[in-house]
């Protein structure tokens, strides 16, 4: 079954459920982009909203829709394609003010109405193909506009997201009644903002908002970005060659964590014993490769202020100028973990004085360039430490 199909059958599921409860979700005093209270900004992330024609994206039973309606005076439209789901808001929300329910894909009604001040999702523009979500997102807001997305970062297992856009089973969870399969875009952050950049975004701020309960692993990421205007006809260019470029340079980062129990380090499929890190992507900062890297990779959270950049380190591989940033995790969330069509895996900490045999190179030069004493043989590399912070 495709994948939006799948989560169709869930949603109209999960709505009957509700419905015979004949449970109504309060009308919230804030707009939450997470489950838990006090998590995260309010409304605020949207603007000035009065008057405003705001798109709600899976609305669900209404009750932010409402809220946006009422507190902040918008105009808003909530469409949702679950039959029951919009049962539910119209049976409670018809007569609002300010407010209007409409049944069906957000794609196809988007290609009905006029254009919006401002659009928001609250968990669920992750069950629709961003492939098919954001073009008609673009043309559906006017030039400026604002959009919000919450979105699920590391779920309740601690599986973190996907460097692919492709959809994995995730579960609805509702009291005593059976889980509810569905397909979900668990994308990482820097694959989101790619994405929304390709189809005429600009990312303007990516945050994490964890779990209250420090003991808990799901993570919810909540994405800022802005509609970007209609682009001008622009001058012409001579495309690349098609032959492959030649390989240069490869640039990278390493994280030093280390507990009671030693520095954190994991197995290669290649057999080689690692720290965390991996490759800097186009934007990041180095900061933040390793937050990133230090999530895809082992599940832990950590926050760009708990990473304390050590210095670069630069040597040659055959033609390959290999530049390789060293960081210090002074504070992190969780348990490392191996993560899903991750390379490496098998985390484990390793007391200084028994470090094993079979050490990746890179991390090798990141320890020695830490610890000086470390009795590590490697290849030499420059050098070269930061600047302490002021």
């Amino acid at each position: 079954m495709p994948a939006e199909d799948t989560n169709t059958r869930a949603w109209q599921i999960y709505g009957q459920r509700q419905l015979a409860r004949a449970y109504t979700p309060p009308i919230p005093d804030q707009l939450a982009w997470t489950p838990w209270d006090g998590v995260g900004p309010g409304a605020e992330v949207l603007g000035d909203i009065t008057g405003r024609r705001v798109l709600d994206i899976g609305s669900g039973a209404g009750h932010h829709a409402v809220h946006l309606a009422q507190a902040h005076g918008a105009r808003v439209t909530g469409i949702e394609l679950s039959p029951t789901q919009h049962e539910r808001a119209i049976s409670t929300h018809a007569d609002v003010e300010g407010a209007e329910f409409l049944q069906g894909d957000v794609v196809g009604c988007l290609n009905e109405t006029e254009s919006f001040d401002a659009a928001y999702a609250i968990g669920t523009l992750a069950f629709i193909d961003p492939h098919r979500s954001l073009p008609a997102l673009r043309d559906g807001l006017r030039p400026g506009a604002p959009l919000i997305l919450s979105l699920l970062h590391t779920d309740l297992h601690g599986r973190g997201p996907s460097t692919e856009v492709v959809p994995r089973e995730q579960m609805i969870l509702l009291r005593d009644d059976p889980p509810l399969p569905t397909q979900m875009w668990v994308l990482a952050p820097q694959l989101w903002e790619d994405l929304l950049t390709e189809y005429g975004f600009r990312v303007e701020a990516i945050d994490l908002l964890a779990h209250p309960d420090e003991s808990a692993t799901v993570v919810q990421q909540l994405i800022r970005a802005r509609r970007l205007p209609d682009r001008p006809a622009r001058v012409s260019s001579r495309p690349r060659s098609t032959r492959p470029p030649v390989a240069h340079a490869a640039v990278g980062v390493g994280a030093i964590l280390v507990s009671e129990q030693g520095i954190l380090l994991g197995r290669h499929r290649r057999g080689t014993l690692e720290l965390p890190g991996g490759t800097v992507e186009a934007g990041e900062s180095f900061e933040e490769t390793v937050v990133r890297e230090l999530g895809e990779e082992t599940g832990l959270i950590a926050r760009l202020d708990d990473v304390r950049l050590l210095g670069t380190l630069i040597d040659h591989v055959e033609d390959i100028l290999r530049v390789t940033v060293g960081a210090l995790v002074h504070a992190w969330r969780g348990q490392p973990a191996t993560q899903p069509d991750e390379s490496v895996g098998d985390w484990a900490w390793h007391p200084l004085d028994q470090l094993p045999d079979s050490l990746f190179v890179c991390s090798a030069q990141i320890l020695t360039a830490w610890r000086p004493d470390l009795a590590i043989d490697h290849p030499p590399a420059h050098f070269t430490a930061f600047a302490p912070a002021k």
